[in-house]
């Protein structure tokens, strides 16, 4: 009978996906390399020695590091020279990244240490990029605008808000008359709820946040500050946002 109980629980019978997951968590469970792929959420492809010094490491131990993450498939690379470039893979990684890191958001008791750390958190929760959308106070902000002209659904209810964003026809014209195309041509989602860290509420991801955010920093509604992900709307950013999602500029800033 003790026979077959073992037999029962052997790696026959585990689930496939197992080894992956093992190795997945593996890769984000050491701080160096969980602090790479966060820095590389702004979605930008970042060198090596850029990635070193953010993360306070040595060349040749970040470089041992970004090898393991190309392998394991979080990673793309690209060489220009003397250069060592790499960015997130995909927008699926970003997602996950996005996922996790929301789960262990700051404890907002402790605050940052030094007048740098103070206004670097201050301006990141004010606006930022969360791979190639908007979050922060910023992301919130064109969320809300979008739902109250009715183009987008669910992120009012929390039983719609469980089910995810949806771009609604008018918010598809809305895009569309605005010159701000949308790519069709993947699987991705149009609209997708991303639980912001700072806010603790959804803002827009998907296809429709990336191609906003992409408008927005080409016509100069955006700019980015510093060397994190912080980003600030722009005089011309909050007249165009005001007229065209009656978001007030108070909001924004």
């Amino acid at each position: 009978m003790l026979d077959h109980v073992s037999d029962t629980h052997t790696g026959d019978h585990r689930d496939a996906r197992a080894p992956g997951l093992a190795a997945l968590a593996g890769l984000v469970a050491d701080e160096t390399r969980a602090a790479c792929l966060l820095a590389l959420l702004d979605g930008r492809a970042w060198t090596a020695g850029e990635l070193a010094r953010h993360a306070g490491v040595a060349a040749s131990t970040l470089s041992e590091h970004l090898g393991k993450l190309v392998a394991g498939g979080l990673l793309a690379e690209e060489r220009q020279g003397r250069h060592r470039y790499v960015q997130l893979l995909d927008t699926r990684v970003a997602q996950l990244l996005e996922d996790l890191a929301a789960q262990v958001a700051p404890d907002p008791a402790r605050r940052p240490r030094g007048l740098r750390a103070t206004t670097a958190g201050s301006a990141m929760a004010r606006g930022r990029t969360c791979y190639d959308h908007f979050a922060g106070r910023l992301g919130i902000a064109l969320t809300d605008g979008f739902t109250a002209r009715g183009l987008l659904s669910g992120a009012g209810r929390r039983e719609e808000r469980a089910a995810g964003f949806v771009l609604t026809e008018a918010g598809a014209r809305w895009f569309a008359g605005n010159g701000i195309a949308l790519d069709r041509t993947t699987r991705r989602p149009l609209a997708r709820a991303c639980l912001d860290w700072t806010e603790r509420r959804p803002h827009l991801a998907g296809a429709a946040g990336a191609a906003l955010c992409r408008h927005a920093l080409d016509a100069g509604w955006c700019v980015r500050i510093g060397s994190q992900r912080a980003v600030k709307v722009t005089p011309a950013g909050e007249r165009a946002l005001a007229e065209l999602l009656g978001i007030e500029a108070a909001a924004l800033r």
